[in-house]
């Protein structure tokens, strides 16, 4: 088994499971009433439920494949029981099966848009017991595990929030009216307080995180070693990312506001979806390189 298979898999799973509790969340903050049915939000989220569902499940044949050295077909049910029955990865991936289904069940139901949130946070949340989050202990390692959940919970919460802005931007031009231009000013408009939460959430615990994961004697060589690298870079798109949700928030955004009032908006709006369109290039390059961080062993474990 390659692992390129495996950082293909954690990356697929990362992202449906942000898209899940994301925009769930964005549908419960930022669209009212009509505005999500007008985003199709119960297909998008049901999808995504599905495809959690189908990942974690390949997810757990390649764990499986790895852990005990077999190869991947045919199946070696041996050692899937071991994974299952043996280990903390199992008791997670059961747990985020479960809240997967009911997330999924949820999302037939609009007015039960809480309920697929708080499920797929706790689907959220069991990722952090298999990754490196989950390898210390008594009160060090509560904090550690902590503070990566509320890292990808804060995380999650932006990625869905650029899901359900671009669905509304990148409705065609002959397709939009007034009623959808003001939806899309009160989503962006509203966003505002919001991101303003979770960047502070992602900053906080991301230097947490750090602290563990790197250590304060191991930052002169960060840039020398594969992990340090890639976390530099992930770092660097984490500081494009914040530039663009700037210049959306306090340019970007008063502008469209403006452009809606003169009956002008076809300039404002073709800039907005360029900026969320790169913003979101950044997200998914974030998400590739935090499937790859998975695999390797932060700088602190040599210690």
């Amino acid at each position: 088994m390659s692992d390129w298979q495996l950082i293909a898999v954690r990356f697929g799973v990362y992202a449906t499971l942000a898209i899940l509790f994301g925009l769930s969340a964005f549908g419960l903050y930022g669209l009212r009433g009509g505005g999500r049915g007008a985003l199709a939000l119960r297909g998008w989220l049901i999808a995504s439920s599905i495809a959690g569902l189908l990942l974690s499940a390949s997810w757990l044949l390649l764990m499986a494949s790895s852990m005990a050295d077999v190869p991947l077909w045919p199946v070696d049910r041996a050692a899937i029981d071991d994974l299952l029955t043996g280990s903390a990865i199992g008791t997670a991936w059961k747990v985020r099966m479960i809240a997967l289904v009911i997330a999924g069940l949820a999302a037939t139901r609009t007015r039960w848009l809480s309920v697929v949130a708080a499920s797929s946070a706790v689907a959220l949340a069991s990722l952090a017991w298999t990754g490196h989050g989950s390898v210390g202990e008594r009160m060090p390692g509560w904090a550690h595990l902590g503070a990566d959940i509320l890292h990808l919970i804060a995380s999650a919460a932006w990625v869905g929030a650029l899901v359900g802005l671009i669905l509304l931007v990148a409705r065609p031009i002959v397709r939009v009216d007034r009623n959808h231009l003001d939806m899309t000013h009160r989503a962006l408009h509203g966003f505002g307080p919001v991101g303003t939460f979770v960047v502070a959430t992602i900053v906080v615990t991301g230097l947490i995180n750090s602290w563990f994961m790197v250590g304060i004697g191991n930052l002169s060589s960060l840039a020398t070693t594969l992990y340090g690298q890639l976390l530099l870079t992930k770092l660097a798109l984490f500081a494009v990312m914040l530039a663009l949700a700037a210049l959306n928030r306090f340019r970007l955004t008063p502008a469209f506001e403006h452009s809606i009032a003169a009956a002008d908006h076809r300039g404002a709006l073709g800039a907005l979806r360029k900026s969320l369109a790169f913003e979101t290039a950044c997200v998914t390059a974030i998400l590739a390189l935090v499937a790859l961080l998975g695999t390797l062993a932060p700088p602190a474990s040599a210690m």
